[in-house]
């Protein structure tokens, strides 16, 4: 990803009629005081999709840009619910098909479906920069008029204007100014969009449901088979869209994957009286696969991070010695680990796993038991999960090993899942009950990190000079210290509290 560049953009679109007028912005507009016209281009536009156009229902689009100052190959990724706000890809203009570089991230979105040119558009671009009164540029509008073309012939044309925030020096981008010249333009008679310049030259195609839309939770009343449909398709859908923010080399993105892939098998386990079993089983064999081939990567990732922190409860001294010489063989074990999670992610089981999530959260096989009322279906699912978590913790002295400890922590994940899987659905007790049980796993998770990280800094510790290899021993002391706190934070505040939310549930 070398050759990637990337900004965040946010950008608000109109569209107007051919014999609109832009009102004066000076004075008017909050951060407007000069308007500066730019040269007049024309720019070709030629927007890439699958045949079913799964990037565009996705709200991503994909163009090679011809002619402008900012030629070349363009992904567009949404990046919150505001519609205007996208994270903006791009690569050096080539010939041929869409750069690897490009097509890797989104893979997750179009599997094995190939990528095609869909329609092109040529842009007259008018640019207008706008800046404030110490001439600081705050926003660019570009009126455009836009022809589609029918191979080369113009077969339609439409007029869109376009403002987008440009980031002062610390890169922050002044909204209330971007909001105020939209709202004159509005006031003008501009009608505000949100669907790119290929969605609206395309149609209403590019409008339908994404691979996986959102669906609605079931009340207790409608079929228990809907919130099977809706667990896998709110988890499916996060699944394939934390491959994209991996393979972009996001925060946090191998974590989430992760934890999407254990939630989806998970619900298939909880919801197996409601499903084929054949297929339950073969799914979750290729959930765990996909999984533990992210497990190292991530294991590595926490571990990194936190000993980073609490080199900070030691000396400078002592803290430096770990961050020069030790931390740098954690990084550079992550790297080669993500490097093989990412090769793992490219081979034809994994892209074959994500076709089988698709066609999961969006036409599960029930069995007829998932025709009846979710009242009376779901309650019994987290049974199982909870008396096994109860049975573990009755036993589970401060004393016991980490072993012990670590297979609690498991039993709690099992309850978690299942309580989460219903909730939604079985309303405020089991909803409180998943969030009690959500600090367990997370106290417990913590202890079990802080257990990996002292065999960590042995390991890092026989490889040492003596100077570091002592501040290593000093911080081996911080995470015995961890490890015991949080064995007895969960047994005197946070298990009482799962406990007392478990009898509401009658779980």
């Amino acid at each position: 990803m070398s050759d990637v560049t990337t900004h965040r953009e946010i950008e608000y679109k109109l569209r107007v009629h051919a014999l609109f007028r832009l009102p004066d912005l000076t004075g008017v507009c909050a951060g407007v005081t000069t308007v500066e016209p730019q040269r007049t281009f024309t720019m070709r536009n030629i927007y890439y999709d699958t045949a079913d156009l799964k990037l565009l229902r996705w709200r991503v689009t994909l163009r090679k840009r011809e002619g402008g100052p900012d030629e070349g190959w363009h992904l567009k990724l949404p990046v919150d619910s505001r519609p205007g706000v996208r994270d903006e890809l791009q690569v050096p203009l080539t010939d041929g098909a869409v750069p690897e570089e490009l097509r890797s991230i989104i893979r997750a979105l179009i599997r094995t479906a190939p990528l095609g040119p869909v329609v092109t558009l040529v842009s007259e671009r008018s640019p207008l920069q706008l800046r404030n009164a110490a001439g600081i540029i705050t926003a660019e509008l570009v009126d455009d008029t836009v022809t589609v073309l029918d191979g080369e012939r113009a077969a339609a044309v439409f007029r869109e204007i376009e403002v987008e925030g440009v980031p002062d020096a610390e890169g922050c981008i002044d909204e209330p100014t971007l909001i105020s010249i939209v709202n004159s333009l509005v006031a003008a008679g501009a009608v505000p969009g949100t669907a790119s310049k290929a969605a609206a030259a395309l149609g209403p195609r590019t409008s339908s449901p994404c691979d996986v839309p959102d669906v609605h939770w079931p009340d207790l009343n409608e079929p228990a088979g809907e919130a099977v449909r809706a667990y896998l398709a709110t988890h499916v859908r996060r699944l394939l869209l934390e491959d994209v923010r991996l393979r972009r080399g996001l925060p946090d993105a191998i974590h989430q994957l992760r934890v999407a892939a254990r939630r989806i098998r998970s619900g298939l386990h909880v919801f197996s009286p409601l499903l084929d079993r054949d297929f339950a089983d073969e799914l979750r064999t290729e959930l765990s696969w996909a999984a533990g081939s992210l497990g190292i990567a991530r294991d590595t990732e926490v571990l990194v991070d936190r000993l980073r922190d609490h080199c900070h409860r030691l000396s400078a001294i002592h803290a430096g010695l770990i961050l020069d010489k030790s931390i740098p063989t954690l990084d550079r074990e992550l790297v080669n680990e993500t490097t093989l999670a990412l090769e793992r992610m490219n081979s034809p089981r994994y892209i074959t796993l994500l076709e089988t999530l698709v066609q999961a959260a969006t036409d599960p096989p029930l069995t007829p038991l998932a025709e009846r009322s979710a009242k009376h279906v779901l309650p019994p699912l987290t049974t199982r999960a909870m008396r096994r978590l109860r049975r573990d913790v009755r036993s589970l002295r401060l004393t016991d090993p980490a072993a012990t400890w670590h297979s609690t922590r498991i039993a709690a994940k099992k309850a978690r899942y299942a309580v989460e899987c219903v909730a939604p659905v079985l309303g405020h007790d089991y909803t409180q009950l998943a969030q009690r049980l959500s600090a367990a796993t997370d106290i417990l998770g913590a202890h079990q990190d802080a257990h990996v990280a002292q065999h960590t800094l042995e390991r890092l510790a026989q490889q040492a000079d003596g100077p570091t290899g002592y501040a290593l021993g000093l911080l081996h002391a911080v995470e015995v210290d961890a490890e015991r706190q949080d064995r007895e934070k969960f047994m005197r505040k946070i298990w009482p509290r799962v406990r007392q939310a478990a009898k509401r549930t009658g779980s």
